[in-house]
């Protein structure tokens, strides 16, 4: 398949005006399993669908504490917001037409913390509703929502001693 150009958006059918539907598959060959393919496949940018970006952008940013990469707005139906967690390697798009996924609906996004105590209590102190800690053998954790639903989880890995 052909690199995707940057004017690929405007040779798109119109559709429901997502990204997902306007954008070509980019396709690579696996190989079979459990063979070294020589090809790294890192987790880079994960959809978190919303309702009202800016709303949602000052939850992220204000309140939880992300850093905003990227606002840019593409045209009337697309703004691409991108925000990364403090020290993440991964980041979020605020999404409200690049999937079909409607507002509220990623579940189980997870971050990992040194301090789950310490993160509650950040979140909290900026007024976000954050469950009280958790302990499991495999860490302890903490919860919370945005605006529309989408939940998360801050886990302190616990190591075994």
């Amino acid at each position: 398949m052909p690199p995707i150009r940057p004017d690929a958006l405007a040779d798109q059918p119109e559709g429901d005006g997502t990204i997902s539907q306007r954008l070509p598959l980019a396709h690579a060959s696996l190989g079979t399993p459990g063979e070294n393919r020589g090809m790294d496949m890192r987790l880079e940018l994960v959809p978190v669908p919303v309702a009202d970006i800016d709303r949602a952008k000052s939850f992220y940013v204000d309140q939880v504490g992300f850093v905003a990469d990227h606002d840019v707005t593409v045209d009337e139906n697309v703004r691409f917001v991108q925000l990364t967690p403090p020290g993440s390697a991964c980041s979020i798009v605020l999404d409200r037409n690049l999937t079909d996924m409607p507002p509220g609906a990623q579940r189980g996004l997870q971050v990992v913390v040194e301090d789950a105590d310490g993160v509650r209590s950040q979140l909290v102190a900026a007024g976000v509703e954050a469950s009280e800690v958790e302990e499991f053998p495999w860490g302890r954790f903490t919860y919370f929502s945005d605006p529309d639903g989408n939940t998360w989880a801050c886990q302190q890995i616990i190591r075994p001693e």
